[in-house]
């Protein structure tokens, strides 16, 4: 089953990066916490089409993982010959946080769709297994600038309307939404939490691409958060294993002459707060929109770059 998978994402891959991308802009916005009633958070994300596939991202997902990618030597090297475009990724070492940090891929024809995520440098995958059943009614008006029909469906323990043209003739839209004869211009829940409007289409030379690894964490819908939890655990095991490590060699190196110590000393005050580090990384993971978890563990180590802080996030975008 896994192998049939892999061959899949791989011809997914290969079929995506030989099409003309067509990037759908959505201005998203969302409501962090339903029950304290905070002020909406309003981010952009994309829905990104080359032929029968699609994925979806947000744009500050985007800008931060091309960010953290510039500080691999091999794509310091592809960024000086211009090989990466993103059409057009931020230059600055600050990003926001998102609501949406994974991404969703589609094969529009079949309506398979996969949820993907990452910790660290472990990617976790599954495959929705819960398609939308829609029910399209007779109501029509124009919505973000186009002629657009009505549906409604039950979803993640969301009533969810969207509205949908068929001067666009792309079976899909935001996150696992697809499905409708035309694209989604409009979708939002019927709790007011989130909404999606479709603002701008445009042409892109490069979308976003991500080699599918061959050690690649398979999962399910139901086990996907106990799944990924357990890479968790095991991420931060292995830093905590790490920063001992490179302590441990600090202290001996430190261990003659006056100076030395004083290194050994330094450095048992760095390792406390790597120490601390870990503890609060743990506690508040990332807000993804799926469990409300903020993913800025992998981020802290990154002097260069300006974490924002934790997000908070307790109104999932999937109640059940």
């Amino acid at each position: 089953m896994k192998q049939k998978l892999l061959g899949f994402f791989i011809l997914f891959l290969i079929t995506f990066s030989e099409a003309q991308t067509t990037r759908y802009i959505y201005e998203t916005t969302v409501n962090p916490d339903s029950i304290n009633l905070v002020s909406t958070v309003v981010e952009r994300t994309f829905l990104d089409v080359k032929g029968d596939q699609s994925v979806f991202i947000s744009e500050n997902k985007l800008i931060k993982d091309s960010l953290f990618a510039s500080f691999k030597p091999e794509e310091k090297e592809a960024r000086k010959k211009g090989e990466k475009d993103f059409s057009k990724p931020v230059n600055k070492k600050h990003f926001e946080p998102t609501y949406f940090d994974y991404f969703i891929t589609k094969s529009i024809p079949e309506q398979k769709v996969y949820y993907y995520d990452k910790v660290g440098e472990k990617q976790i995958y599954y495959k929705e297994d819960r398609p939308v059943k829609w029910e399209i009614t007779n109501e029509s008006e124009t919505q973000n600038g186009y002629q657009a029909q009505k549906a409604l469906a039950s979803f993640g323990g969301r009533i969810w309307t969207a509205w949908f043209t068929k001067e666009i003739s792309v079976s899909d839209g935001p996150y696992k939404f697809s499905g409708l004869p035309g694209l989604i211009v409009k979708l939002e829940d019927d709790k007011g939490d989130y909404k999606f409007d479709l603002v701008k289409k445009i042409t892109i030379k490069n979308s976003f691409q991500e080699p599918i690894r061959p050690d690649a964490k398979e999962s399910t819908r139901v086990d996907f958060h106990s799944d990924r939890a357990a890479l968790e655990l095991e991420f931060m095991k292995n830093r905590k294993s790490i920063a001992e490590s490179n302590g441990a060699g600090m202290q001996n190196f430190g261990g003659s002459g006056r100076h030395g110590g004083g290194m050994g000393r330094m450095n048992n005050g760095m390792g406390g707060m790597q120490g601390g580090g870990h503890r609060g990384a743990g506690s508040g993971m990332r807000g993804d929109g799926m469990d409300g978890r903020n993913n800025n563990f992998s981020m802290q180590s990154t002097g260069n770059i300006n974490v924002p802080s934790d997000m908070g996030n307790q109104n999932p975008i999937e109640l059940k």
